[in-house]
């Protein structure tokens, strides 16, 4: 089963945020977010797919989710490049 992982961003009151996840269904979970649904700490937020990687199954994905996480750097990178 093929499983994805995705960087999200968002601009709020706030301030900008990113949210980094895993799903095996891309286009349904960031509705999911953005429909109030989703993780706790993405709700009352429009988020939009910043980044995204497909890994050939859900071990690989939740492996790379967890550095992606950490990737603080990455992560800002992936704004400002959106920003542009």
């Amino acid at each position: 089963m093929r499983a994805f992982v995705y960087v999200l961003g968002s601009e709020g009151a706030g301030g900008v945020r990113t949210y980094v996840g895993w799903t095996t269904d891309l286009d349904k979970r960031l509705k999911t977010h953005n429909d109030g649904a989703g993780a706790r700490s993405t709700k009352g937020r429009v988020w939009f797919l910043l980044y995204a990687e497909m890994y050939a199954s859900r071990g690989e994905a939740m492996s790379r989710e967890v550095y992606l996480k950490r990737d603080r750097k990455l992560r800002k990178q992936l704004l400002e490049c959106f920003a542009k």
